[in-house]
C-alpha cells in the first residue's frame, strides 16, 4: 500500500496533470485559432472587445442572475462550482503537492475555510445529483458522463474531508489513495469532457459575438439566394 500511495502521489499525479494541461492547451489554441480566422474573414471589423470582456466577466460571476431560474439549483450550482475551484487550488496541502510536482506555489486558504467550502460542495453536489435523478427535464438532458463526473467529484471531496479528520476509522493511506486516484481520473477526463469549459468559457462570448457578426448586406444576399431578386416598388 505505501508503494502504491507514493506512486499515486508522485508519478501518476504528474502524468495526469500533464495530460490535463496539454489537452486543455490544445483546446484553447484551437479555439483561439478559430477566433483569429473569424476575425480575419469578417467584413465588419468593429468589435466591442471591452463590452465582450465585461459580459464574459458577468457570466463567470452570475450572482445577479441566480434568482431568475429555479433559485435552489442556481445557488447550489454556483456554490458547488466555487468549492470545486477554490478548494483544489488554494488548500495548503494541495499547494504543497502542486509545488512538489510542478515547482510552483501560491498563497492558500486556512483549513477551517477549506472545511466549510468542502461541506458546502458535498451538500450542493448531492442536491445537484438528486435533481439529475428525480427531475424529469434534467434527467432527459443528462448522460452517463454527467452522473459519473459528479459522483467522482463528490468522492474526491468526501475522501479529502474524511482523511483530514483525527477520528477517521479508515486507514489514512487507504482514504488518501482513493482521494488521489479519483482526483487523477478527474484530471485525465477534463480535456475530453464538458469540464473543458473551465478553460474555454472565457472564449465563448467572443466566439459567439464574432460568429454572428454578419456583413452589413448579409440579410439581403440571403433573401436573394432563397427567393430570388426582390424588385423594389
Amino acid at each position: 500500500m505505501p508503494d502504491l500511495y507514493e506512486l499515486a502521489r508522485g508519478p501518476l499525479f504528474r502524468l495526469s496533470f500533464l495530460i490535463m494541461a496539454l489537452g486543455l492547451l490544445r483546446l484553447f489554441l484551437l479555439s483561439l485559432f478559430g477566433i483569429v480566422q473569424m476575425v480575419r474573414r469578417a467584413r465588419d471589423k468593429n468589435n466591442s472587445y471591452g463590452k465582450i470582456l465585461l459580459t464574459t466577466a458577468s457570466w463567470m460571476l452570475p450572482v445577479h442572475r441566480l434568482h431568475r431560474h429555479i433559485p435552489l439549483i442556481s445557488f447550489s450550482s454556483f456554490l458547488f462550482h466555487a468549492g470545486v475551484i477554490v478548494v483544489p487550488l488554494f488548500l495548503l496541502d494541495h499547494i504543497y503537492l502542486w509545488q512538489a510536482s510542478i515547482g510552483i506555489a501560491w498563497p492558500g486558504i486556512s483549513r477551517s475555510v477549506a472545511d466549510v467550502l468542502t461541506l458546502l460542495t458535498l451538500i450542493t453536489g448531492t442536491l445537484l445529483l438528486g435533481f439529475r435523478i428525480f427531475s424529469r427535464s434534467i434527467r432527459q438532458n443528462s448522460g452517463f458522463v454527467d452522473y459519473f463526473l459528479l459522483i467522482v467529484l463528490l468522492l474526491i471531496f468526501a475522501t479529502g474531508y474524511i482523511a483530514s479528520r483525527p477520528y477517521n476509522p479508515i486507514p489514512y493511506q487507504t482514504v488518501m489513495l482513493i482521494h488521489l486516484l479519483s482526483a487523477e481520473v478527474f484530471l485525465v477526463l477534463t480535456p475530453f469532457t464538458k469540464i473543458a469549459h473551465c478553460i474555454l468559457f472565457p472564449l465563448i462570448r467572443l466566439t459567439s459575438e464574432l460568429a454572428w457578426k454578419f456583413p452589413p448586406d448579409a440579410g439581403r444576399n440571403v433573401t436573394i439566394q432563397v427567393h430570388g431578386e426582390v424588385k423594389s416598388i
